[in-house]
């Protein structure tokens, strides 16, 4: 995408959401752009939807614009420019004065059960209807706190990916003998980010939960330092990056309330100087000894549970895995598994959890397809699906989810079936010996193919890989098609309310017959 054509679609963009006085922060991750209103109710959604570059909007904490990954990280920096030159110091516009209701462009009522024909408008708003009621559900403390933790990973992410793929570009040079003097400098570029991941961790992690973010980052700083080599810890000598990530993140949360009791007990004369030099030492000492090996054991729990799990549990245990991620994500349950992901990326160089999780999108591509098979004269639904499932093999499923599956119902749950079925064909052949797993987290589908690395080298790897994607491909579209629908349901999706371009020119024939199945 070009430049003028990413400043063309920020610029498209940035009305449809209330202009720049309407925002209070943005922010990206792989594949969203993220942004907090001040007013929600400013927002076009049927219009922002229509954009040809925007794939779904996701609403949670922020309102999540879903460009697409690559898109994004070239999209948001124009908007980020816009919003700078547009914004001017009058407050924006209060709900009173707010624009009236377009009944031609505001989302109408969702409709309640079907009794005629429905369009991929209404499923779209049934999409928007449930995720409105699964946000208020979520909205529990800790689901609130697993939200949180997971907005410190993932900034992250982007130096995850290209660290990963170099890792990986090193490895394939090793096994195949090429560029000997290349393979160091590639593994040293690959393995420097991850060497000093805590001290991202801990920086995010305060900056996350209101502290001093290079205070966070000093005292996670400790877990990696070569020094804590020579120091000793419940009778052992620790290791520099014992605890890892957990470390850190713990590290940083006890510095963040630290530095809060020292702001509001120290006298504002000495705050500059006592405040940091306290909160680094108490919080460094109980690092030290307590925390980097109380995370340590927690980490390797982790790393020995996950290898345990494939390994004896193999095609059940990615059955269950595949099958149910869909709905972790609907519940919000899902973010837990970044520090995991994370963890297990800092021991073994990649997790294995990832490709099995990542099938729940092959499976919801299945049933889409299914669907879009069912459905021959439901134009609309099919144009939605066909826009779709570009972003749906590269690992972007939203749009898939909350504008078909979910608001269908049945399709949803078949298309879990075949998440379920490509889990266990990745997780039966992780029990047979082929054990790999995604050197980064983010990406998913097609798009993981460059971050894979395992133990039975790369060609059986992408193998495995692309079997457990086809299987979740055939699942789902076979699940979906034979029982994602009841003679209810096909009554009322299979034919389409919106009229017929065509017909228009032949206004003096004939009434056009409906398109035969």
């Amino acid at each position: 995408m070009s430049t003028d054509k990413n400043r063309a679609t920020a610029a498209a963009i940035l009305p449809l959401v209330g202009g720049p006085d309407n925002i209070t922060s943005v922010a990206h991750c792989m594949t969203r752009m993220r942004v907090t209103l001040r007013d929600r109710s400013l927002v076009r959604d049927a219009e922002l939807k229509a954009l040809p570059a925007v794939l779904g909007v996701v609403e949670d904490d922020t309102y999540q614009i879903v460009l697409g990954p690559g898109a994004v990280a070239r999209v948001t920096p124009e908007f980020e420019a816009l919003l700078a030159a547009g914004r001017t110091p009058a407050a924006p516009a209060s709900p009173a004065t707010a624009p009236a209701t377009d009944p031609a462009t505001d989302p109408a009522p969702a409709p309640g059960p079907a009794l005629g024909p429905v369009t991929a408008a209404d499923l779209a708003h049934r999409g928007a209807d449930l995720k409105t009621a699964q946000k208020a559900r979520n909205a529990t403390p800790f689901k609130l706190f697993l939200r949180r933790v997971a907005n410190i990973f993932v900034p992250l992410i982007p130096a995850l990916i290209g660290c990963g793929v170099i890792a990986g570009l090193g490895g394939l040079l090793t096994n195949l003998g090429w560029l000997p003097g290349l393979v160091p400098a590639l593994a040293a570029i690959g393995s420097g980010f991850m060497s000093l991941i805590a001290v991202f961790v801990g920086y995010n992690t305060a900056k996350e939960f209101g502290g001093t973010a290079v205070l966070g980052g000093a005292v996670a700083a400790v877990i990696v330092f070569p020094g804590v080599a020579k120091i000793d810890a419940f009778g052992q000598h620790l290791s520099p990056g014992q605890g890892g990530v957990l470390g850190a993140l713990a590290a940083a949360l006890l510095a963040v309330q630290v530095e809060k009791w020292c702001r509001r007990w120290v006298p504002e004369t000495l705050d500059v100087l006592v405040t940091p030099t306290l909160t680094v030492l108490v919080c460094g000492l109980v690092t030290l000894f307590g925390l980097m090996f109380l995370a340590g054991e927690v980490a390797s729990a982790i790393g020995g549970f996950a290898t345990w799990l494939l390994a004896t549990g193999g095609a059940f245990a990615g059955l269950v895995l595949g099958g149910l991620f869909l709905p972790l994500v609907m519940l919000g349950l899902h973010q837990a598994l970044i520090p995991i992901h994370t963890t297990l990326i800092e021991q073994t160089g990649y997790t294995v959890l990832l490709p099995i999780l990542a099938m729940a999108g092959a499976g919801q591509v299945g049933a889409a397809l299914a669907v879009y098979c069912r459905l021959p004269r439901n134009r609309s639904l099919r144009a939605t699906i066909k826009s779709a499932l570009p972003a749906g093999f590269l690992g972007v499923g939203e749009p898939l989810i909350y504008g078909v599956s979910l608001p269908l119902g049945r399709p949803f749950v078949t298309a879990c079936a075949g998440g379920a079925a490509g889990g266990a064909f990745v997780g039966l052949c992780n029990q047979l010996g082929v054990s790999f797993g995604s050197t980064a987290i983010g990406p998913s589908g097609w798009a993981l193919f460059p971050l894979l690395s395992g133990s039975s080298g790369p060609g059986v790897t992408v193998a495995v890989y692309a079997g457990g994607l086809a299987t979740g491909y055939l699942v789902g579209f076979a699940a979906t098609y034979f029982f994602g629908f009841t003679r209810r349901m096909l009554e009322d999706l299979n034919t389409d309310a919106e009229p017929d371009p065509a017909a228009d020119a032949g206004a003096a024939g004939p009434a056009k017959e409906p398109v035969a199945a």
